[in-house]
C-alpha cells in the first residue's frame, strides 16, 4: 500500500526539492506553504507523514506539529530545520513528539532513509495496538465464557486423550500386524515376537528404564525378525547352528535389513537401532559390528537375552529344544561373553518371580463375549499369528468375526478377559 507525505515550509523551493527526491520512490505527496494550508490537507487527505519546516510566519513548525499530534496521533512527525535553534527543536520534540529532525541541508540518502524507518515504525506500531485490541476483545470474549470454559476444557482434554491413547493403540497394532508377518511362515515359531516383547518389557521394567525407553524396547522386540521376511523357508525352519556358512552369512544380515526397513519411519529410528544390535555379544563377537560390553545399546543387550531365551526353547537357535530351566542356564552360563550380565540377572530374577504369580484373565468363548470387555492377554490363532493385542475392548463387529471364525475352523477358541469387579 502507498504511504502519503505532506510537507510543508514556506520556501517553494524546498517544496520542489523535496517533490523531485521522493517521487522516485512511489510515495503520494501533497505539499503545503503554510501550517494553515497543511492542516486542512489533513482534514481532507489520509497522510501518512508530514515533514514540515520549523521556521514559518504565523505558526512555526513546533506549535503545528504540536497541531498534528492532537488531531491525527497516527502521522508520523518530522521536523525539518535550517538554523541551530536548540530551544525551537526543544519545543517541537516537546510539543509535537516529533519521531526526529532533520537540519538543512539534508543528506538526499539519509532523509530518504529516516522516511522509510518512520514509516516502518509507524506500521508496527499500529499493527502493535491492533493486536492489542484484538487480543483485549478476545479476552473479554474468553472472560464472557469463562464460567463454562472450565468443563469443556476438561471435555475437550479428554477427548483429546482418548484419541491419542487410540492413535497409539492403531500405532502398536500397526505393529503388531508388521511383527506377524514372519511368523505367518512357520508354526513352531507362532508367538515368538510377542513371547519376546513381553520377556524383554520385563526386564526393561526391572533394570528401571523410562516408559519411553521400554516402548521403544518393546517395539523393537516384535519387529526384531522383520529382515528376515525374504529368506527362504527353509532357511527359517532349520537351527542356526545347523545352516551352512553362505546361508548363515544371509541370516547374519537380517538385523541390518531389519534396522534398513524401519529408518524410513521417525517414531522407529530408536527401535531401528536397536534392532541393528540385537545380534551383539557381550564380548564383542557377535554381529554385525562386533561391539563390546556398554557400547551396545542398553535395549539390544535385552533383546539378545529375551530373543535367545525363547529360541532355545523351540529349537531354533541350536539343533535340539532346550527346556526352560535349561535355557535360563544357558543364559547364566554365557553372562559376560554372548549376554551382558546384568541383564541376565535381571531376567533371572524375573522369571523366579513370574512362576508364583497366576496369570490373569478369565477365559471365554466368543459366544460369551460382551462389547466393552478387555482382553487380558494377546489372542493369537492356532497357526500361531496375533488376532488382537491385550487391552483391547470388544466391539460387537469382531464379536461376530470371532464367532464365524470358531464355526468355520471348528475348533475352540478361548478368549481371555479381565475380571468385572462385582458391584
Amino acid at each position: 500500500m502507498t504511504s502519503t507525505l505532506l510537507f510543508v515550509d514556506d520556501e517553494p523551493s524546498i517544496l520542489s526539492s523535496l517533490r523531485r527526491l521522493f517521487r522516485q520512490h512511489g510515495y503520494e505527496m501533497f505539499a503545503a506553504e503554510s501550517a494553515a494550508q497543511a492542516l486542512e490537507i489533513l482534514e481532507k487527505e489520509a497522510i501518512d507523514l508530514v515533514i514540515s519546516d520549523m521556521r514559518m510566519p504565523e505558526m512555526d513548525g513546533a506549535r503545528f506539529l504540536e497541531q498534528v499530534r492532537l488531531r491525527w496521533p497516527n502521522v508520523v512527525r518530522l521536523l525539518l530545520t535550517g538554523y541551530a535553534d536548540i530551544t525551537s527543536t526543544i519545543a517541537a520534540i516537546n510539543c509535537g513528539e516529533i519521531y526526529r529532525y532533520i537540519a538543512k541541508p539534508w543528506d538526499d540518502s539519509d532523509i530518504v532513509l529516516t522516511v522509510r524507518d518512520a514509516l516502518e515504525h509507524q506500521r508496527l506500531v499500529t499493527e502493535n495496538a491492533r493486536l492489542l485490541a484484538l487480543t483485549q476483545q478476545q479476552n473479554d470474549k474468553l472472560k464472557a465464557l469463562n464460567a463454562s470454559l472450565e468443563q469443556k476444557v476438561a471435555e475437550r482434554t479428554a477427548q483429546l486423550q482418548q484419541a491419542l491413547k487410540e492413535l497409539k493403540r492403531s500405532f502398536v497394532d500397526t505393529v503388531h500386524v508388521f511383527s506377524s508377518l514372519i511368523e505367518l511362515r512357520g508354526g513352531e515359531l507362532g508367538g515368538h515376537a510377542r513371547r519376546v516383547a513381553d520377556y524383554a518389557r520385563a526386564i526393561a521394567q526391572r533394570l528401571g528404564l523410562n516408559d519411553a525407553e521400554v516402548q521403544d524396547v518393546i517395539l523393537a522386540a516384535l519387529l526384531h525378525d522383520i529382515g528376515k521376511i525374504g529368506l527362504p523357508d527353509q532357511v527359517l525352519q532349520k537351527p542356526f547352528n545347523t545352516l551352512s556358512v553362505d546361508l548363515r552369512e544371509e541370516v547374519m544380515k537380517h538385523a541390518q535389513k531389519g534396522q534398513s526397513v524401519l529408518m524410513g519411519i521417525t517414531q522407529l529410528k530408536n527401535v531401528a537401532l536397536l534392532i541393528r544390535h540385537h545380534h551383539e555379544s557381550f564380548d564383542g563377537s557377535g554381529y554385525p559390528d562386533h561391539l563390546t560390553g556398554l557400547a551396545i545399546p542398553l535395549g539390544s543387550r535385552i533383546l539378545a537375552v529375551a530373543n535367545e531365551y525363547d529360541a532355545l526353547q523351540f529349537g531354533t537357535l541350536v539343533s535340539w529344544q532346550l527346556k526352560q530351566q535349561e535355557a535360563l542356564r544357558y543364559l547364566l552360563d554365557n553372562r559376560g561373553r554372548r549376554y551382558d550380565p546384568a541383564v541376565v540377572e535381571a531376567f533371572s530374577s524375573w522369571l523366579a518371580e513370574e512362576k508364583k504369580m497366576p496369570s490373569g484373565g478369565v477365559g471365554v468363548r466368543p459366544a460369551s463375549l460382551r462389547p466393552g470387555m478387555e482382553l487380558a492377554q494377546d489372542l493369537l490363532h492356532k497357526d500361531g499369528y496375533l488376532l488382537l493385542t491385550k487391552g483391547y475392548r470388544f466391539e460387537p463387529d469382531v464379536i461376530a468375526q470371532l464367532t464365524r471364525m470358531e464355526q468355520a475352523e471348528k475348533q475352540s477358541v478361548t478368549v481371555f478377559v479381565k475380571e468385572t469387579p462385582n458391584k
